[in-house]
């Protein structure tokens, strides 16, 4: 059964590739344990976003948008999805700061997070092939979130680093540890 989501009109005017290639490219992004049991979300004809692949375990997988430049898929901890559908309904309301919106609803108890830290993966590259699952010039990173989590609870750098992971909007609702590697040359 395929649910209908968010509309998206800036989809419409890119061709979405079937969904069984949107599931195969999406779930690449999950841990290799993880891919068969997730759910995947992506685009119908109409450019609507959907629920391609109702899983069985607790992964969400995003297809690649096709209205977007170059390839990168998301999956993550069921417990971040109601963050991040709030960023995309808001994202399809126009909202270019998604977060300020997302930390107010979340510190008003209008919006839930995860209550304990959560798994974001992202693997983005300049294309993807369907012939042979491919991604040109891939590069992954991990995003763990742990919302309000500080440099002083945590420990971490708030400076990005390509060597340590670190923490990014330390004290927020948004806050996450980045997991950011160096990217190979060529990249």
């Amino acid at each position: 059964m395929i649910l209908s989501f968010v509309i998206r009109p800036a989809v419409a005017a890119a061709q979405a590739p079937p969904a069984a290639q949107q599931v195969s490219a999406a779930v690449l992004a999950a841990p290799q344990d993880r891919r068969a049991g997730a759910t995947v979300m992506g685009y119908d004809a109409g450019g609507r976003f959907v629920t391609l692949r109702k899983g069985s375990n607790d992964m969400i997988c995003l297809a690649d948008d096709p209205a977007r430049e170059g390839f990168e898929v998301n999956c993550y901890h069921e417990s971040l999805e109601p963050y991040m559908a709030r960023g995309r309904e808001l994202a399809a309301q126009g909202v270019k700061e998604r977060n300020g919106p997302r930390w107010e609803e979340a510190k008003a108890g209008k919006l839930k997070l995860p209550e304990r830290p959560a798994m974001l993966y992202t693997l983005s590259g300049d294309a993807w092939d369907a012939a042979t699952g491919a991604v040109a010039n891939e590069y992954r990173r991990s995003t763990m979130y742990v919302p309000y989590a500080t440099a002083e609870s945590t420990g971490l750098s708030t400076t990005g680093s390509t060597t340590d992971p670190w923490i990014m909007n330390p004290g927020t609702a948004g806050a996450h540890i980045m997991i950011t590697p160096p990217r190979r040359s060529g990249g």
